[in-house]
């Protein structure tokens, strides 16, 4: 019986033999190994990525929203502030309103809150202080507020006009002290539709005196741990909507909900599934070539028999067994199919590495995949092999002999 060695080495003449057209079978291997690991790679790094970045905007939040009038208050705060888990909350109110600043004037996203929001949302300051509860006509702006929507750069210390329009159609103007400018994040994500840029924050209090008002648009709140963010979030859920009364058979109904809420966890699972299905799409296409591959592997191997029928003719009858032929062509397949994963796997590393570079991910890539290339290779080597060994195995030698 054939060594395995000397299969190895017999296979690697006869691809040596025909280099050109064995480079060309091996490109299709190439192309969709590369394909598959790239994709992977990529959709693991995407993960990372909005991982990271939520992260960045605020550890373990959660966030209740309303488009309704008049539906949160100060019992919604303490019905939040008593749930067990809760590590922070800060109720939230949204307004556009026009800003002038040295006669300049444009129109910005206000942003009413309380002192805890600095901590519930992870803000950062480049300078300056945020407000505490007991401030009343202050204001922390964004890093764009601060130096890019007006002619001249805002600082601390600079007063700003704010002009509300009221739900009975007047307008109230107010003039705020600039006390603290916020540190543009690295984050490109909106934590509940607050993109401190471009954003002015003010005290709530003081916001719905101007307006006239006394609810709350929603509430931002964080937990101590990250797995604390789902089982409270449905706690806070339940509290709320039986405080807000929401029938007990309607409280898992979000659409009988005058309110909405959602968390970390959630949006992870959200923007991981976008992922893997992008992920699973294009590897899906990737797999085209590897099938085009596999069948150039088979096509060549099928060239090989025929140019070979005399020499299996002569290998039949100096003894070579119908085992011994099966291995030899199987194992040539398998090499090729070999060279093709590695080469893959090595273009498809270089290749992730290159995007992840440009698109500023983060580099992810699984061992996994090193051993799943070359899996993939051997696999579609062995299958593709099959037939035409099968083939070059059952020839009768004196058949093979006389053929030209």
């Amino acid at each position: 019986m054939i060594k395995l060695k000397e299969a190895f080495t017999l296979a690697l003449g006869s691809i040596n033999s025909a280099k050109m057209r064995s480079a060309l079978t091996t490109l299709g291997i190439i192309i969709g190994v590369a394909a598959v690991v790239a994709n992977v790679s990529l959709g693991a790094s995407f993960n990372q990525y909005f991982t990271d970045e939520l992260g960045d905007i605020g550890d373990n939040f959660i966030v209740i929203f309303s488009e309704e009038m008049n539906v949160f208050d100060n019992n919604q705060l303490e019905i939040i502030k008593k749930t067990p888990g809760v590590d922070g909350v800060s109720p939230i109110k949204q307004r556009v309103a026009e800003v002038s600043f040295m006669s300049v004037s444009r129109q910005v996203n206000i942003q009413g809150t309380t002192q805890d929001y600095k901590d519930v949302a992870s803000i950062t300051l480049e300078s300056g202080n945020y407000f505490t509860d007991k401030s009343s006509y202050v204001a922390v702006i964004g890093d764009q507020v601060a130096n890019e929507r007006f002619e001249r750069p805002i600082g601390n210390r600079n007063s700003i006009e704010v002009s509300f329009r009221r739900t009975d159609g007047t307008t109230i103007t107010q003039k705020f002290k600039v006390i603290g400018v916020i540190q543009s994040p690295d984050s490109e994500f909106i934590q509940s539709g607050a993109e401190p840029d471009n954003r002015i924050f003010i005290p709530i209090s003081a916001m719905n005196e101007l307006l006239g008002e006394t609810d709350y648009g929603g509430f931002s709140a964080r937990t101590a741990t990250a797995e604390e963010v789902r089982p409270v979030s449905e706690q806070i859920d339940r509290n709320l909507a039986r405080s807000l009364g929401v029938p007990a058979r309607d409280i898992d109904n979000d659409d009988a909900k005058p309110y909405s809420i959602f968390n970390q966890a959630d949006i992870i699972e959200q923007l991981n599934t976008v992922s893997n299905a992008l992920t699973v799409l294009i590897t899906s296409v990737a797999l085209i070539a590897l099938i085009v591959g596999s069948i150039g592997i088979m096509n060549i191997m099928l060239v090989t028999v025929t140019e070979r029928t005399k020499e299996i003719g002569l290998m039949k009858s100096l003894g070579f067994t119908y085992t011994d032929l099966l291995g030899l062509f199987i194992i040539e397949a398998i090499v090729i199919g070999l060279i093709g994963g590695i080469f893959g796997t090595i273009l498809g590393l270089l290749g992730s590495y290159a995007l992840e570079l440009y698109l500023g991910l983060p580099h992810i890539f699984p061992l996994y995949l090193i051993f799943a290339g070359f899996f993939i290779s051997v696999f579609i080597g062995l299958v593709s092999g099959i037939y035409p060994a099968n083939k070059a195995a059952k020839m009768d030698p004196v058949d093979a002999l006389r053929q030209n």
